[in-house]
């Protein structure tokens, strides 16, 4: 029976915390919210998701809740077994203990543009199918033992559901598995095999606006997807404007009206939770850059802002390659971060604030030109995540991109996705929200972009000395 409630509720499951936002369907304005953490680790047992969302559902209440959707972290590997019981820790994206793995699978279907032209994506460590080699490689038993595949999303979906209900995903989150192709909308059983050794059992794809099931209580429970694709769903960019989430790790994405299949591997040919497509492309470097360069001068966010904003564009010379935990974009999982062309003239707290800044911005403007390589137009800049926040990347962000930015308002935009999914399942027809755009920069010198950014490819290709 349905529900006489009032509001919907958005799920983000994220690598380091469950957020709830529980939302007015009629402007997607937020009424209440609350965050559980996670484990850290890039493998975690998935129960301890399970654990905080239970938490942040009894904190903000769902008395007036008529729908909820889950958005979560993309790509993590949750294998079940014949009782629906996790085999083993869930393997997140981040980690890449599988990079061999993705290059066996990438010469065993006849190279890269094999894979793009498969399924739109070309493996790496991040992604599922990887995953499951490592496993049936490393981890012999447990590969055994698995009978059902999930993602993240797809599991606590399938959770809030109950028992006996029929385990479903998205097309948004199923293109990041390496076995689902976003070319012809459909899973491709043959890879996972190949990946794996044999066949598992895998969630439904259901679609954007559908009801997938209901909690005990009653909540309509909408499709879910992952959490770019969230994000996405929440900011509705048009065309020519590229998101740029600046988390702890960044992401380069944007709406798309066909598929993307990049031979480099470096854009990722998703699909996104509309309907449509989302070319994406994701680095492991980003707002923890800014956090490592502050911790290194013992100064504050603010006071690192301030010394970046000091210093001349360029940093006199000094240049950060800025793959301190290896890098995905481009695939580097074992590349570490330098500061190149540190000399007695330039040494000063300044220069190293300004090139920690110029560092992160140039591996996103990478991604940003992979992008447009790739056919997808990029007239302007929409920066959200908690690095946005930084008067410094704010500032510099238009010149070194060499793109107008926009700041948009700091919201949990995965689960504000999220929450406008439920809308959509509840009432069935995609909600009006729009979200506020806080701060607008234009270029000021177009040759920044030319000087640092030429500099930055000397490093990160190894010509500069």
């Amino acid at each position: 029976m349905a529900r006489s409630a009032t509001y919907v509720a958005g799920v983000d499951s994220s690598t380091q915390a469950t957020k709830v936002l529980v939302v007015d369907p009629t402007d997607g304005s937020v009424v209440r919210e609350a965050r559980r953490p996670h484990p850290d680790g890039t493998e975690v047992d998935p129960r301890a998701w399970w654990d905080a969302l239970a938490g942040a559902l009894g904190e903000v209440g769902t008395d007036d809740v008529a729908a909820i959707g889950v958005a979560g972290q993309q790509h993590g590997m949750v294998l079940l077994d014949e009782s629906g019981q996790p085999v083993r820790d869930a393997l997140l994206w981040n980690d890449t203990r599988s990079a061999p793995d993705a290059r066996d699978l990438i010469d065993e279907l006849g190279g890269a543009a094999a894979w793009a032209e498969a399924v739109g994506t070309v493996p790496v460590a991040s992604i599922t199918a990887t995953k499951l080699r490592w496993t049936s490689r490393a981890e012999p038993e447990n590969a055994d033992r698995a009978r059902t595949v999930m993602l993240p999303h797809d599991w606590l979906t399938w959770r809030l559901a109950g028992a006996p209900a029929e385990p479903t995903t998205d097309r948004g989150d199923a293109s990041g598995t390496g076995y689902w192709s976003t070319v012809t909308g459909e899973y491709r059983p043959d890879l996972l095999e190949m990946a794996f050794g044999r066949g598992l059992s895998v969630p439904r794809v259901a679609g954007p606006g559908e009801v997938v099931g209901r909690t005990p209580d009653g909540l309509a429970i909408s499709a879910g997807t992952g959490d770019n694709a969230g994000a996405a769903l929440a900011i509705g960019p048009a065309p020519g404007e590229v998101v740029i989430s600046i988390g702890t790790s960044g992401a380069v994405f944007t709406g798309h009206d066909r598929p993307s299949t990049d031979a480099t591997g470096l854009v990722a040919g998703f699909a996104d939770a509309r309907g449509g497509y989302l070319p994406l492309l994701a680095t492991l470097n980003a707002a923890r850059v800014l956090g490592a360069g502050a911790s290194l001068l013992g100064v504050d966010p603010d006071g690192f802002d301030a010394l970046a904003l000091d210093a001349s564009p360029g940093a006199d010379g000094l240049t950060l390659l800025p793959y301190l935990d290896g890098e995905r974009t481009p695939n580097r999982p074992d590349a570490q971060g330098r500061y190149v062309g540190l000399t007695t003239a330039n040494a000063t707290r300044e220069n190293l604030a300004r090139a920690t800044v110029e560092g992160m911005l140039c591996g996103l403007a990478d991604a940003v030109e992979a992008l447009v390589d790739q056919g997808v137009p990029a007239r302007r800049a929409l920066l959200i995540g908690g690095g946005s926040r930084s008067r410094a990347v704010a500032d510099l962000a238009p010149d070194v991109l060499g793109l107008p930015v926009e700041v948009l308002s700091p919201q949990e935009y995965v689960a504000l996705g999220a929450a406008r999914q439920a809308a959509w399942a509840l009432h069935g027809e995609e909600p009006g929200w729009t979200v506020a755009r806080e701060t607008t920069r234009d270029v000021t010198d177009s040759s920044i972009s030319d000087q640092v950014r030429s500099r930055y490819a000397d490093v990160r290709d190894g010509r500069a000395r």
